[in-house]
């Protein structure tokens, strides 16, 4: 026989802290006793139902008598448990207040956190005393999310934003999001909450979420950070956080934000708090006679190439690299770690295509990896190597890769040597290169290299040509989706608008570097950096952010479909905090890469290619992305498999973005 126990306790109004005394009407119940006046007549049902001896079939249970219980009673049933009462209150001004000033002073904009106890504090100061504005906080579902926002956010603004993370639990989250920052080369601000005084901690969960050193738990993937002991020494760190991050190379930060620190009230009749002004620091160029010997042999050089990675750290980064590349007609490389160059310029190449080889000076602007970009080296059972330049080719690198490295984690890739290293941020040193090549190259080479700038030029037109063609050749009219056919589509109903790409385009084999215009350094901020899964979605929320902000310029995320599944909540952000976004999926249903990988290692060991599916594909059941985004508040279009149906798609995406609404068209597409 069922049994059925209600407990009753006393129900008290927390938020005034008196006794709440329930005065019903003789036809009211309390919810307590509605609720077991209807379980007890289930159970008598089942009871009766059980003792007959026969299969248990649906039964009505009947309508208890009584009414349910007015507002008034409900709410005090349900009145929350966890506010203070009055006699608590705290006096004074928090020191959470104090930390918001210094927030405000640095001007950031935005906070990214999901919300927990070790950050009460602050986050109360900033939508409260702060009146959640400049910075406003927003609610993300994952700290890993948060700290991707700011990583895409800080691609466009520019300048960062901040992260807030829960002790160890949300740091341990967040930090992949911060290792692809630090190898992306990204500011961003990470905060942390964390009680330091066990003696002061509540036991249990509070405990187990603090930590003794929260630095350590990043400490090799971040630049600086600090935890402070005092409000003026937290005003003084932030200040240096931000200017440390925001000095090349750029890279996140943390700082860690005691609980008591924030929660205590600010001491009366002590020394005044003061915010210091925030001075940046002008980045390092390079050495004038190391630059002036790089000039010298660029200038001589028959065959000149340019070979870029982060160069654009701003928008004077791609116009300096123009005017470099011009100055010796030299064909420029584009690794697209930024938008670099305008890729419809002439010296502009996406590829290269022998050009590594055939350079007798090769010119390398801050490469992550100058190792990769002249060495061939095969996957395969050999294991093969190949140095790519000719014999005597000279090799000079600018960068800042020289003056920050660390020993674990191996982001600075192997060991290249080079003919000159110069340890300079290269934005700042493309004027002065410039100007010493100007000045170095000869009278009787000048036509030589007005010759090479006419061949580009037109170079550049047949290839621009061949991608047009190639792409209607491509499985045009294929179902599922080719990705050429995806990114035309796309380019032929956005390219008369105020665009902006927020994701990268490497898996789509760079069809949109090949058949769309990137002239505007906004366009394009690159990719993870430290190739993570689970950046693409919320890095593409934390860039539109910027992008609202700066002229509510259209923007478009191609996103992976399995890396969208590591953050899905990003999705709820956008939609909650009126962000608009015109997501399309590319949906190849798969973690492909990771196929062709088992793909290779079936073939290495003669195992044939029938299991290489099996833990790499995403079906049974297939994921429907446009249903997903509808439960988080997009609008949903798709699944699309037919191409000829992706111009009404994209028109009534694009539409719906127009009028505000973040909006996602989920496209079945071919596997690369």
């Amino acid at each position: 026989m069922l049994a059925i126990v209600v407990a009753k306790r006393k129900c008290r109004n927390k938020m005034r802290g008196k006794t709440v005394a329930r005065k019903n009407a003789p036809t009211e119940v309390s919810r307590r006793k509605f609720l077991a006046g209807v379980a007890m007549t289930g159970a008598a049902t089942a009871a009766s139902a059980t003792g007959q001896g026969k299969p248990s079939a649906a039964v009505e249970v009947a309508r208890p008598a009584a009414t349910r219980p007015s507002t008034v009673a409900a709410q005090a049933e349900l009145a929350t448990q966890s506010v203070r009462a009055a006699p608590g209150t705290l006096p004074g001004r928090p020191g959470s207040d104090f930390m918001v000033d210094v927030l405000k002073s640095l001007q950031i904009d935005f906070v990214f956190s999901n919300p927990a106890s070790s950050c009460r504090g602050i986050h109360e100061s900033i939508v409260t005393y702060g009146g959640n504005k400049k910075p406003e906080f927003i609610t993300c579902m994952h700290e890993e999310s948060a700290v991707a926002m700011t990583h895409g956010y800080y691609k466009v603004a520019g300048k960062p934003a901040a992260a807030l993370c829960h002790g160890t639990v949300g740091l341990q989250h967040a930090a992949m999001a911060v290792y692809n920052a630090w190898c992306d080369r990204a500011a961003s601000i990470v905060m942390v909450g964390n009680r330091m005084d066990a003696a002061t901690r509540q036991p249990g969960v509070p405990t187990i979420h603090a930590v003794q050193d929260p630095g350590s738990l990043i400490r090799d993937f971040t630049k600086w950070d600090d935890n402070p002991q005092s409000l003026q020494h937290f005003a003084e760190s932030m200040v240096r956080a931000y200017k440390v991050t925001m000095t090349p190379p750029l890279e996140p930060v943390l700082m860690v934000l005691d609980e008591k620190l924030q929660e205590d009230a600010i001491e009366s009749g002590g020394r005044p708090l003061v915010v210091p002004r925030l001075n940046n620091v002008a980045p390092p160029a390079g050495d004038p006679n190391a630059v002036r010997e790089a000039a010298r042999l660029l200038a001589l050089a028959e065959n000149p190439v340019i070979v870029v990675d982060r160069v654009g750290r701003t928008p004077a980064g791609v116009k300096h690299l123009v005017e470099l590349a011009e100055a010796l007609n030299a064909p420029v490389i584009d690794q697209l770690g930024r938008m670099n160059m305008p890729n419809n310029h002439p010296l502009y190449q996406l590829g290269g295509g022998g050009l590594i080889e055939r350079a007798d000076v090769i010119l390398g602007l801050e490469l992550t990896d100058f190792w990769g970009t002249v060495n061939n080296s095969d996957d395969s059972v050999e294991m093969a190597q190949v140095y790519r330049p000719k014999a005597g080719a000279r090799l000079i690198s600018i960068g800042m890769g020289d003056l920050y490295i660390r020993a674990n984690y191996q982001d600075f890739e192997r060991y290249q040597q080079v003919d000159i290293a110069i340890g300079a941020d290269a934005e700042t040193t493309l004027p002065m290169l410039t100007e010493y090549i100007r000045l170095a190259i000869p009278a009787d080479r000048r036509a030589k290299i007005a010759e090479r700038g006419d061949k580009a030029r037109k170079g550049q037109a047949e290839a621009r040509q061949r991608m047009l063609a190639q792409a209607a050749a491509n499985a045009w009219d294929a179902s599922p989706v080719s990705s050429a056919r995806l990114s035309a589509e796309i380019w032929q109903q956005i390219k008369n608008e105020n665009w902006a790409l927020v994701s990268r385009d490497s898996s789509l084999s760079n069809w949109p570097h090949r058949l769309w215009t990137f002239d505007q350094h906004h366009q394009f901020i690159g990719g993870p950096g430290g190739a993570g899964i689970g950046y693409g979605l919320p890095a593409a929320v934390g860039a539109a952010f910027a992008h609202r902000e700066a002229d509510q310029r259209l923007c478009v995320n191609i996103q992976n479909d399995g890396d969208s599944m590591y953050a899905p909540g990003a999705l709820w952000t956008a939609a909650h905090h009126k962000v608009p976004m015109l997501t399309i999926m590319w949906n190849n249903r798969a973690y492909h890469q990771e196929i062709m990988h088992l793909q290779r290692m079936a073939n290495w060991r003669q195992r044939g290619i029938e299991n290489p599916h099996i833990g790499t594909t995403i079906r049974d059941p297939y994921i429907n992305y446009a249903k997903l985004a509808e439960a988080l508040g997009h609008v949903g279009i798709g699944p699309i498999t037919d191409p000829k149906d992706l111009a009404v798609a994209i028109k009534r995406g694009l539409d719906a973005v127009k009028m505000g609404e973040p909006v996602l068209i989920d496209v079945v597409t071919q596997p690369r």
